[in-house]
């Protein structure tokens, strides 16, 4: 449908030259003088489709013609094109029939080496790209060219002239774009790609383009090399007719023993058409499709349903619920297999863990343990759940004398009583298996609200947040390290004869008896002391709790490491009378020896959780 634009003579506006060799600041246009065009680009139509969707321009540079009934360019016009509005105004028009040619331009034109001429005819070289094309373009190009008709005629107001528009000028790309895409047998394959190139073996593209929207010329087919890690979408001019594209892909991989693969596959695109996405699709078959082992990489990471615990917007309702949230100091990397037939591995631990392999004595499976899974890296408080391969198909593995050996399919439930062993060469997990004596760590509201923001005290409790909660791992994974040091054992030792319980200085205890006290398996529930009160710690049984300070200062703090002590005293059944309390076990030998060989603690240092500068502290 046709629509009538009015123009006032006398609003008639000086603008910008056109036709311009070099690209020109355009100024907004002014609210009357000249034809007004709304332009409107078209979006790359489908494979399948030359339908598209519209959107408004968003032009980097714009150059124009108008073409008269004969296809001769008109000359002494001024346009300007702007980019907040999608409008292309042009002045100096006479009545007449005419052509509108527009090429409009996304990206910067200058390094792709294209030019733009000079027409005197629509059919006349308006834009041409580099005969060598040895690399993809940078910028994107659109085209329209649209019919319209400028008439006079007398109003009340004086001489008028109408420009009678047929239709909105749509643009369409007078390039294509090349998509590569991948599809993998084993996920693990798929995220451990080191890289990925293409080679364009002597493409041949049109470089040539008339005012008229003509493509002619040949480009003198160089090869062009691509990468195809971070981009995966290249933009060409067309290509010659009965021209393919085609050349070879090649992906470097490793797996999870170090090796590096080298794959080559051979890739054919029929043609690239103007507005159109050449997709170029390759089906990996690697080496290593059969694998059972998860081989957990960063990418991997990226791409998979990874999240973290004890993270400070977690709700109280999951990480005060044991149920969701509890731990055993020795068993920090918790490794199971979800009833959806997923592999868990979650970590309560302040510092992440490099170079993990998983292995697994699978039931059915043979006596040996299986490289079920290898981890580049584990982050601190990780929560992950990674596809096994295992439970959709037979799989291959190496055993841990180094055999491969073929495993049938199985279910979740087969798979729920594996025995996992943990291999790392990293030396904080040495550090872990040092903890032998593991307690049981669980974290307790004790009617606090976390979410007031005085953190809802009730009695002698606060509602503890996850910045405490992250503490308290840290302590529990230092303290119950401490308990097995032969340092620790020393000491206690040393001063067996100030070690005294309940019945006071002359109710002696040994060594041999407090050692055995702190090794004991416990279960605990720990809080937040609330210290309005004058309360900074308390404990007793299965409960245990410090005030915020001694979350904080534990590291470098004797006083804190006395608080935290001095309540583990009354987890051991100590009170008040005793040493473990107020006295030299709690007050001068465990605070100090905490402290004095934080630098031989698996968290030795508070710059891990940084929780000092946390916002959420209260």
């Amino acid at each position: 449908m046709s629509k009538r634009i009015t123009i006032l003579l006398a609003g008639l506006v000086m603008l910008v030259a056109c036709q311009s060799e070099e690209p020109q600041p355009a100024p907004r246009p002014q609210q009357s003088g000249g034809v007004v065009f709304e332009l409107q680009c078209e979006e790359y139509a489908a494979a399948e489709s030359r339908a598209a969707s519209l959107r408004a321009t968003d032009y980097d540079r714009v150059e124009f013609g108008v073409a008269d009934s004969d296809g001769n360019i008109v000359g002494e016009l001024k346009g300007i094109y702007d980019a907040a509005t999608s409008q292309m105004r042009i002045e100096g028009l006479r009545e007449g029939e005419y052509q509108l040619l527009i090429l409009g331009i996304r990206g910067n034109s200058d390094r792709d080496g294209v030019r733009f001429h000079r027409m005197r005819h629509m059919d006349d070289l308006w834009l041409s790209f580099p005969e060598t094309l040895d690399r993809p373009l940078q910028a994107e190009y659109f085209y329209s060219q649209s019919p319209f008709s400028v008439i006079s005629r007398t109003t009340d107001a004086g001489q008028v002239q109408e420009a009678v528009v047929e239709q909105t000028p749509v643009q369409r790309r007078i390039i294509g774009r090349t998509d590569f895409s991948f599809t993998y047998n084993n996920p693990y394959v798929a995220a451990a790609v080191l890289e990925k190139q293409a080679e364009v073996e002597a493409p041949r593209f049109r470089t040539r383009f008339s005012g008229g929207g003509a493509f002619s010329g040949e480009s003198d087919g160089a090869d062009i090399a691509l990468t195809l890690d971070e981009q995966q979408s290249y933009l060409f001019p067309p290509t010659v007719d009965g021209e393919p594209l085609r050349g070879t892909i090649e992906l470097f991989t490793r797996n999870y023993l170090g090796y590096e693969v080298r794959r080559t596959f051979g890739f054919e695109l029929e043609r690239l058409e103007a507005n159109h996405i050449g997709p170029i699709h390759t089906g990996v078959i690697h080496p290593d499709d059969p694998s059972g082992t998860m081989f957990v990489s960063e990418q991997y990471y990226r791409t998979s349903d990874h999240s973290l615990i004890l993270q400070d917007d977690e709700p109280k309702s999951v990480y005060a619920d044991p149920a969701q949230r509890k731990f055993n100091t020795a068993a920090p990397l918790q490794l199971s297999v979800s009833d959806d037939g997923r592999f868990h591995a979650r970590f309560y631990s302040p510092r992440p863990l490099s170079d993990v392999t998983v292995r697994a004595l699978i039931p059915g499976a043979g006596s040996e343990y299986l490289d079920l899974a290898y981890f580049d890296h584990i982050p601190a408080f990780a929560d992950f759940y990674g596809e096994m391969p295992l439970t959709q198909r037979a799989c291959i593995f190496r055993s841990e004398s180094g055999r491969l050996m073929r495993v049938e399919r199985m279910t979740p439930e087969q798979l729920a009583a594996i025995e996992y062993r943990i291999v790392s060469s990293d030396p904080y997990w040495a550090k872990l298996q040092g903890i032998i004596h593991g307690w049981n760590i669980s974290f307790g509201l004790y009617g606090g609200d976390p979410d007031r923001p005085d953190g809802g005290p009730d009695g002698n409790w606060m509602g503890i947040r996850p910045v405490h909660c992250r503490e308290v791992v840290a302590l529990f994974l230092n303290f119950t390290y401490m308990i097995d040091m032969p340092e620790h054992e020393e000491i206690l030792r040393a001063n067996e004869d100030r070690l005294y319980g309940n019945g006071g200085v002359n109710d002696k205890v040994t060594a041999e008896t407090v050692l055995r006290q702190m090794r004991q398996a416990r279960t605990l529930s720990v809080g937040l002391v609330y210290p309005g009160n004058g309360i900074v710690g308390l404990g007793g049984g299965t409960v245990f709790g410090a005030y915020q300070q001694a979350w904080l200062q534990h590291y470098f703090n004797t006083y804190s490491c006395e608080i935290m002590f001095h309540e583990l005293g009354h987890v051991m059944g100590y009170s008040h009378s005793s040493s473990f309390t107020y006295g030299p076990w709690a007050q001068e030998l465990m605070n100090h020896f905490y402290v004095n060989h934080i630098d031989q603690m698996p968290i030795d240092s508070p710059s891990y959780l940084n929780s000092s500068q946390n916002p959420n502290l209260y």
